[in-house]
């Protein structure tokens, strides 16, 4: 019992040093306007989620068409020169990556990358998880 206590403790005391991965991880870039026409809601603007933080998807993600409307809580993990600002953004699926191949796992509007990353043009490794509002709808 006394061993127990002491592991829940060392792993406590160390939870504050190390940074656990709880989401899956992939790799993310900015990409440029124009954003409509989208393959989720075509023209319409109040697709867009407030700060226009936004993704579009790669095939793996996209789960033909499914992915509209998802939400993902990201993070910065790494990039080269230390990219990452701290903190995590919650964004909205509006979009199929348009490139093919699609250059990362995700591609954030250029309002969401800024603000998970100090650099605009760099590629990042990002930890995401889905997550479900539960908010009260308006």
């Amino acid at each position: 019992m006394v061993l127990i206590a002491i592991t829940i403790i060392v792993v406590s005391l160390l939870s504050n040093e190390i940074r656990f991965v709880l989401g899956d991880i992939g790799t993310a870039s900015s990409y440029e306007p124009p954003y409509l026409p989208t393959k989720c809601n075509g023209n319409r603007q109040d697709q867009f989620p407030p700060g226009n933080l936004f993704v579009s998807v790669s095939e793996g993600l996209w789960d033909n068409g499914a992915a509209c409307g998802r939400r993902y809580r990201l993070r910065c993990l790494s990039g080269n020169n230390k990219p990452c600002k701290d903190g995590t953004i919650d964004v909205r699926v509006v979009d199929f990556c348009r490139k093919s191949p699609c250059p990362s796992t995700i591609l954030l509007s250029n309002d969401a990358f800024s603000s998970v990353s100090y650099s605009p043009s760099a590629k990042i490794n990002v930890e995401y998880i889905q997550y479900v509002d539960s908010s009260p709808s308006s």
